[in-house]
């Protein structure tokens, strides 16, 4: 296979193109990055002397890249927007039917969008076997145009960013980053800004990985918490005194001196209740079960401090200590439990001033304090539990004072997760380390699967070989670095992390509770095909054109969802009392689109309320008498009023429009879900999900049933067996303190099952009928793209400029200006996030600079880059950054007080443009909109093929 640095002609792994003619631009002395052609500079302050449009080009190489990217831009916004249309399809071209006759692929409107439908979804393995007319024109194309017709309501209409918006913006922008590392200019020059700091900040970044189980530093959402310590309280009940173990949470807060609570079990359970109480709906995370085991661990003790300050109260901790000299660091870091009864002391005689010994301690539920916290800080994690009441009252309500020995039980806990989180470290450093002695093998891996076809030779490889040690060297070496990967996410998941404990509980109880020799039985005998084909018959057959069993049962939601709006509803309108009101914000809620947009204009040039909008429309019946126009604005000034003064007195009066957006909310959801039901009533829908079945189901249950997949459960069982196992004598050993037992101990792990692995991949791939080779021929397809372009040939952004300043459509000195200032704003804006991530970065750093160190990324994810595959990692940062200035934050779906929702909107608006104060603004273009014909144009002629 040849290597790349022999290719000739050809686009380089990051995107870019070579200099035509000679393969390379000339090499510059001082430029060292190989991945990247030698053009390319890595900083971006000065216009290198290649970025200088040559006499025959009138741009640079960045003008042509920065003016590409914004044409697409536009092209992908209007195509994702234009998906929404109920003729949409008709403008794809074939297979889809049209009623303005046959669409040439060079007349498509829509080209990106036909681009990536006809080369990397109609080809895909499964669907690649439908028929054009019966399940792409009768079947996908109705049941998409009948949902278009629909009209479900949109984000503006509920005040909430909807899911359907949230997926259009991340498709938009991962069509973008397609076509534009995938789309080169024809001159070859094309040029990205870069900022050689960028990679150290990320590399920093990087390292803030562990930071979530230190013990201190973590501020989540204005809290930094931690479950610090244990200890034992007495509650008299009845007659007697009755022990519980009560948690000390450890709370900080920005301005605010530091606290301690103390908090049950119990407690803990009350404030997941009232979150659900508090937030309905919303999707909590479960409560760590009840978990009353003790930890073993080894400390070392100073000579500094007496005797008596060595031991903690085994009255108030429930801790035990023993001095002994056969501990090691197993003990007393990361997860190395010992479970078992509490250990006395010693009666060993006091040490001298400055000696070190081992002190063997039994720390009193400890498993259950660190589950805890995972628990607490995953809650906290979410911007609305955080700013809850209850989380309120649950981490401040009753402050408690902690005593020398409970402090001194903080401090040893502190102590075992900052060992924890070291041990954790020089975990993945070996492992990492034994990785890169594969490195030179990993590299050759690389470049084979990067080259042309490396992923189908890759699986052929498999499908040949019966086992792993035929293979041939460099997959061999492929396998051994697979295995230190798997063995450290092993460790990672079940030892290392907070509730690891938790999660290690809970899968050796589901582990138990599996069948598995039943589930290989029934799994040998049975034929799933014929049972989920009966199965499907069962709740889609449709009785003397009756409605279906799936139907009735998805119906009966909907219904229930739509009474229970109707109960609302009828409340609301109970309070507004006035017919006139209501009715005609129902009548807005089933108007046509055309009305609506209407009215939607008009709230926006008139600045006002979408119900007031409605309510003195003339297109809307019926009308309002004056009476009922002074009512209905003196209603919506005393909102304002209430909204942006809290002033009590004017809520009373803004009661009236407060029931009158959540009576529109309602009807407009109610409206939703009959839409919804009409949809699964249209016999179409049915038809496609039973298509939908038969092309993918059938093909995989073939290949199961000739693979025999049902001799896997009894290696699967095997696995899980000796995992745990392993894990189990992970948590129990007290042997070396060296951490090249415990990595060498999870690879042998993954040694002693690789082969049954290897063994069902290689069964299910030489008896899939050729799924396999199609599906990789299909990723094959993707990475051919990002990597060389279209076939169709290359964007000429110098012709598109230069033909438009000579046909005079443009501005040759203006449009030159408007790319120079997007260029301009590209650069400030990586300024912008870059310095953003440097700060925080630095608040994190300080903010953590007592508590624990934190670790690298795990061994071996920085193997492959994004340009092994074509796309370019200069646009994939533009990508985080987009990413990183949108807004994460969840919207609630349901509040009963419309004027808090009201002010929560406004302030999470204000709250967004102060998070984003300062980010340089996009300038306006008047001159390049001028060129989106003749770009469009040239962009089917690329994408035709």
């Amino acid at each position: 296979m040849a290597g790349l640095d022999h290719a000739q002609d050809l686009r380089a792994l990051d995107g870019t193109v070579e200099a035509p003619g000679h393969g390379k631009a000339p090499q510059k002395d001082h430029f060292t990055d190989m991945s990247l052609p030698a053009r390319l500079k890595p900083n971006s302050g000065a216009l290198s002397n290649d970025s200088l449009p040559s006499p025959a080009n009138a741009l640079t190489g960045k003008q042509e890249h920065y003016l590409k990217r914004e044409l697409l831009s536009q092209q992908v916004d209007f195509e994702i927007t234009e998906l929404a249309s109920a003729t949409a399809l008709q403008r794809f071209g074939a297979p889809f039917r049209s009623d303005y006759g046959e669409v040439a692929p060079v007349d498509s409107d829509l080209p990106i969008l036909r681009f990536i439908f006809v080369h990397h979804v109609r080809n895909f393995p499964f669907l690649d076997q439908a028929r054009e007319k019966e399940f792409w024109q009768d079947k996908l194309q109705v049941f998409l145009e009948l949902f278009a017709q629909k009209h479900i309501s949109s984000s503006e209409d509920r005040l909430e960013e909807s899911k359907r918006r949230k997926l259009a913006i991340k498709a938009k922008k991962l069509v973008e980053l397609m076509m534009v590392s995938g789309i080169p200019t024809a001159s070859g020059y094309e040029e990205r800004i870069r900022f050689s700091e960028l990679e150290v900040v990320d590399r920093g970044a990087q390292d803030q990985g562990l930071l979530v189980n230190a013990p201190e530093g973590h501020s989540i959402n204005g809290w930094d918490v931690n479950v610090a310590g244990v200890r034992t309280t007495s509650v008299k009940r009845n007659f007697r005194y009755h022990q519980h173990a009560e948690f000390i949470i450890r709370v900080k807060q920005a301005g605010k001196p530091d606290h301690y609570v103390g908090r049950r079990y119990g407690e803990f359970a009350k404030l997941h209740k009232r979150l659900r109480t508090e937030l309905p709906g919303k999707v909590l995370a479960p409560l760590p079960r009840k978990n009353k085991s003790t930890t073993s661990h080894t400390f070392f003790s100073g000579g500094d401090d007496d005797d008596a300050s060595s031991v903690s109260s085994g009255s108030t901790q429930n801790t035990g200590i023993t001095h002994d000299d056969s501990g090691s660091l197993r003990n007393l870091v990361g997860m190395g439990h010992r479970r078992g009864a509490s250990l006395q002391p010693d009666r060993a005689s006091p040490r001298a001033s400055g000696e070190y010994r081992k002190e063997h301690v039994t720390l009193y539920r400890e498993d259950q304090r660190v589950s805890l916290r995972a628990f607490l800080r995953t809650f906290l994690q979410n911007p609305q539990i955080a700013d809850s009441k209850a989380m309120y009252e649950f981490l401040t309500r009753s402050p408690i004072k902690v005593n020398e020995e409970e402090m001194e039980d903080i401090n040893r806990r502190k102590m075992m997760d900052e060992k924890r989180i070291e041990e954790q470290k020089r975990f993945y450093e070996i492992a990492r380390q034994r990785a890169k002695e594969l490195d030179v093998y990993m590299e050759r891996f690389r470049r084979d699967i990067v080259e042309r076809n490396g992923l189908t030779q890759l699986f052929q490889e498999i499908k040949d070989k019966e086992r792993i040690a035929d293979l041939s060297t460099e997959y061999q070496k492929f396998a051994e670095w697979l295995r230190i990967e798997v063995a450290a996410t092993i460790y990672h998941l079940f030892l290392a992390e907070d509730n690891s404990p938790e999660l290690f509980a809970q899968a050796k109880r589901i582990h138990s509770m599996l069948p598995y020799t039943a589930l290989k039985q029934v799994i040998r005998f049975a034929n799933p095909a014929v049972v989920m084909n009966g199965v499907l018959d069962l709740f889609l057959a449709q009785p003397f054109g009756t409605r279906s069993l799936a139907q009735r049962v998805f119906g009966m939601a909907l219904n229930d969802g739509i009474k229970a709006f109707q109960k609302s509803i009828d409340a609301l309108v109970l309070k507004i009392n006035d017919d006139v009101f209501c009715e005609k914000l129902k009548s807005f809620t089933n108007a046509d689109e055309d009305t609506k947009n209407n009215i939607r204009s008009e709230a926006v040039v008139d600045d006002v309320d979408l119900v007031v909008a409605i309510l003195k429309s003339e297109e809307i019946k019926p009308e309002l008498s004056p009476e009922q126009i002074g009512k209905a604005f003196n209603a919506y000034v005393a909102w304002n009023n209430a909204v942006e003064n809290v002033d009590d007195e004017m809520k009373t009066g803004a009661q009236l429009f407060s029931y009158l957006k959540q009576l529109l909310k309602m009807y407009t959801r109610q409206r939703d879900k009959a839409m919804m039901l009409s949809v699964i009533e249209e016999p179409v829908t049915l038809n496609l999900f039973r298509d939908l079945f038969k092309i993918f189901y059938e093909p995989l249950v073939r290949v199961y049933k000739s693979a025999n997949v049902y001799n896997s459960v009894t290696d699967f069982a095997a696995f899980l067996d000796d995992m745990f196992h392993v894990l189990d004598h992970a948590q129990r050993q007290d042997v070396s303190a060296d951490p090249n037992q415990t990595v060498q101990m999870f690879i042998d792990l993954c040694a002693r099952h690789q082969d049954n692995f290897y063994k069902f991949v290689h069964e299910v791939h030489i008896h899939d009928n050729g799924l396999f080779t199609q599906l990789m021929g299909w990723l094959e397809g993707i990475l051919e793209f990002l990597r060389h372009g279209p076939r169709g040939g290359k964007l000429d952004m110098n012709a598109l400029f230069q033909g438009a300043v000579e046909m005079r459509q443009i501005d040759k000195a203006a449009a030159m200006t408007e790319i120079d200032n997007l260029i301009k704003w590209q650069e400030e804006r990586k300024k912008w996030h870059q310095d953003k991530t440097r700060q925080k970065m630095a608040a994190e750093n300080s903010s953590s600079s007592g508590g624990a160190t934190v670790s690298t990324p795990p061994p071996g994810s920085t193997t492959f880059r994004s340009s092994d595959f074509g796309i370019n990692e200069a646009d994939l940062a533009d990508l985080d950054d987009d990413e990183s200035g949108s807004d994460s934050r969840e919207d609630s779906e349901e509040d009963t007080n419309p004027i808090a929702a009201e002010q929560k909107r406004r302030a999470k608006k204000q709250d967004h443009l102060r998070r984003n104060a300062g980010e340089p603004v996009k300038p306006e273009v008047k001159q390049l909109k001028m060129l989106k014909e003749g770009f469009l144009s040239m962009l089917r002629m690329v994408l035709a093929d």
